[in-house]
């Protein structure tokens, strides 16, 4: 991908928006091109729950797509002031906790509904982190609604476990607000 292009894309996108920045910074992480944004105001830039952040980053993917004549859209992940980052590593620590409840009850535990963006990063720790190797996942449930099973990998080959019960809302696991 263009780097150049992503970031005037961008710069273009912020100024025509007036909201403030300094810098755009690129990483490319495995698949995922991740574009930090300097800001002396991120707040601004990531508005209500990121709702401003995502509305930037989805309309910077689908210029993105259409300048450079793509089927599908890049993926890309903006960020500014570690917000994103945040988020990501919340999914994380509350997936290593929702696993030791597995590996302490033998049961299988739902996930709060989630963004395809945070499903991947669970999917993906989850299978990645050597610690976690007797547990898998897979998505259930449709749209908004769709969320992630963690299991132990010995119940995933035979017994699907029983009725599994519904997610119950947790006050305060900061899951509730999650973006992209």
């Amino acid at each position: 991908m263009d780097e150049t292009l992503v970031k005037d894309v961008l710069g273009t996108l912020l100024t025509e928006l007036k909201l403030p920045f300094e810098d755009i910074a690129l990483a490319q992480e495995g698949d995922v091109l991740r574009v930090d944004i300097a800001s002396n105001d991120p707040s601004r830039l990531i508005g209500w729950h990121g709702e401003t952040l995502n509305a930037i980053q989805h309309l910077h993917k689908s210029i993105i797509r259409s300048k450079s004549n793509l089927e599908r859209s890049p993926f890309i992940v903006l960020d500014t002031d570690g917000y994103r980052r945040a988020q990501e590593d919340k999914v994380r620590r509350t997936a290593e906790q929702k696993a030791d409840f597995v590996r302490r009850t033998g049961s299988r535990v739902a996930l709060a509904p989630m963004s395809p963006y945070f499903r991947r990063i669970v999917h993906l720790h989850i299978a990645e982190s050597p610690d976690l190797q007797d547990l898998t996942t897979e998505s259930t449930g449709e749209g908004d609604y769709r969320q992630i099973i963690l299991r132990l990998k010995k119940e995933a080959a035979g017994d699907d476990g029983g009725e599994l019960a519904p997610v119950i809302a947790e006050e305060g696991n900061g899951l509730e607000n999650l973006d992209i």
